[in-house]
């Protein structure tokens, strides 16, 4: 059985235009100890699914189908005292901004702190400080005794972000959720906070959800793919696969639009348009108004997709994915080095 299973998923948010149907029939499986990375523009329904299995959505947010199976059971019908036991005890999750997740007037081994407190009422002042120092330098915090007692505004970026790592960390999770944990941060840093995500998992066996815009990054981290469009699959499999062999027009767009793909003589590739208004679902694929594969198909107009099986474990939703030939230049030297 799956660690996490997410089957026919769909989200929507009620706005005054409309419902904004931010995930759409989303389906997706996690093994115990796997790493997988989401990848899709903003608004993709990268977040909102992540959101969604932690039980944060927002008030204007429901749930219209599906469900999220954390050892096979729906954590969509927990009650929320029973998703509390959940929520930071069996799964985290490291915010993309630490500035927001963490509380400006609080020192960090008080915030770090609370998370033990609250699922372990009975441990002392001194467990719970020990174990918040033992964790800082888990993650990397130098002299962390001393500036455990600090506030956020005295870290730098990457500290605040280990900081929150740390928060996630200490119960021991099953599962990690990461949503875009580089963000504002420069490559060095970067680079260093992937290492303590990786380093985490090594030493803890947790699972991990990375969430973000540049497939470098997840390469560095993740096992599997998941590429996110319009509020549904694109394409899944593993993270080499994705590089030799992406069958969708939209995955290979993404690779070819990141910093370093080709030449540096030639412009950087960008996807022309932007992604469908979710209010209102075009027919048939999201993509096709960007797409240049689907010229004389005229069931790229008509008809949505199928999720089609391309490779073992590998699945495209495009009505062309068994032709797309193999393209061995989507395997750059520029992917290869993570944070760009």
């Amino acid at each position: 059985m799956s660690l996490l299973e997410v089957r026919n998923l769909s989200v929507e948010f009620d706005t005054l235009d409309g419902p904004v149907h931010a995930v759409r029939d989303l389906s997706v499986s996690l093994e115990a100890g796997e790493a997988l990375g989401i990848v899709g523009e903003s608004g993709s329904g990268k977040t909102v699914s992540v959101l969604t299995l932690m039980r944060l959505l927002p008030a204007n947010a429901r749930v219209t189908g599906g469900e999220v199976l954390l050892d096979g059971t729906d954590v969509l019908r927990l009650s929320e005292s029973q998703m509390r036991s959940v929520r930071g005890k069996r799964v985290s999750m490291v915010f993309q901004d630490p500035m927001t997740a963490l509380n400006p007037v609080e020192r960090i081994s008080v915030q770090v702190g609370h998370t033990v407190e609250y699922h372990e009422r009975s441990a002392s002042r001194q467990q719970v400080r020990r174990r918040v120092v033992e964790t800082l330098e888990s993650v990397g915090v130098p002299d962390a005794a001393r500036r455990a007692d600090q506030y956020p505004h005295q870290w730098s970026g990457g500290m605040r972000q280990r900081a929150v790592i740390a928060m996630a960390l200490i119960n021991e999770p099953e599962l990690i959720v990461a949503d875009e944990p580089t963000t504002a941060l420069d490559a060095t840093v970067q680079a260093q906070v992937l290492d303590v995500l990786r380093q985490a998992r090594a030493d803890r066996g947790c699972s991990l959800i990375l969430i973000s815009h540049d497939l470098g990054v997840v390469r560095e981290v993740a096992d599997d793919v998941l590429v996110m469009y319009a509020g549904t699959t694109a394409e899944n499999c593993d993270r080499d696969t994705i590089f030799r062999d992406a069958r969708h027009p939209y995955t290979r767009a993404l690779i070819r639009a990141r910093p370093g793909w080709g030449p540096r003589t030639e412009r950087l590739f960008t996807i022309a348009g932007r992604p469908p208004d979710l209010i209102t679902v075009p027919e048939g694929c999201p993509f096709e108004p960007r797409c240049t594969e689907s010229e004389g198909l005229a069931a790229c107009r008509t008809t949505t997709p199928p999720l089609l099986s391309v490779g073992p474990d590998h699945t495209a939703a495009c009505h062309r994915a068994r032709e797309l030939e193999h393209l061995e230049e989507l395997d750059p030297a520029g992917v290869e080095g993570g944070a760009a």
